[in-house]
């Protein structure tokens, strides 16, 4: 008996629902279907959200350049076009604070790790910062191009540990050995940008 009864409400249920599906106008399913559409679009067309800082010489190198940091669809792409360099491996990372006063560029602390991880190269499984971009090269005539993108990070979002507003980029003279704490021993701090609006 409670079986019928369970079945005969479920039906009635289905019945139920689908005459009220069967009472939406075509109109009506139109303009959801138009306002979920057009829903999307505004997120597709958000314009992407750009800094771009300069590198000023450090610690009596020549060092220049440029870094951009655009952000779109929820990551992050680092261009960073650097000139004054010596031929050969270099280390490029995020640091702390963004303060490049002083001609070492030791006022922009250490590397930037919100997560309080060790050193490491990105993506280790035993932890790296969200500061430790890595090495790069710089050619014959000292001039590197930098390319990097992550969803770890932000530009100006609420996330303290994705957002790289108030850090600081420093290049070093040397290269990062990946496992030296806290810092991947890279050497003299060659040149500095502040990452601000």
């Amino acid at each position: 008996m409670k079986r019928t009864f369970l079945t005969l409400a479920f039906s009635a249920a289905l019945v139920f629902t689908g005459c009220k599906n069967e009472n939406t106008t075509p109109e009506e399913r139109v303009d959801e279907n138009t306002n979920l559409t057009q829903q999307d679009d505004l997120e597709e067309t958000q314009e992407p959200r750009q800094i771009v800082v300069q590198l000023e010489p450090k610690s009596g190198s020549d060092v220049s350049g440029t870094v951009t940091f655009t952000e779109e669809n929820g990551e992050v792409m680092m261009r960073a076009e650097i000139s004054g360099l010596t031929e050969g491996k270099h280390a490029i990372h995020l640091h702390e604070n963004a303060d490049c006063s002083a001609e070492d560029g030791s006022s922009a602390g250490g590397h930037w790790n919100p997560t309080f991880e060790d050193h490491g190269e990105w993506g280790n499984v035993d932890g790296y910062h969200r500061g430790d971009i890595g090495n790069f090269d710089a050619n014959a005539d000292g001039n590197a191009t930098v390319e990097f993108s992550t969803d770890q990070w932000c530009i100006g979002c609420d996330d303290e540990k994705k957002n790289i507003l108030g850090q600081g980029v420093i290049v070093h003279d040397g290269v990062d050995d990946y496992t030296s704490q806290p810092s991947g021993a890279a050497g003299t701090r060659i040149a500095c940008a502040e990452i601000t609006q």
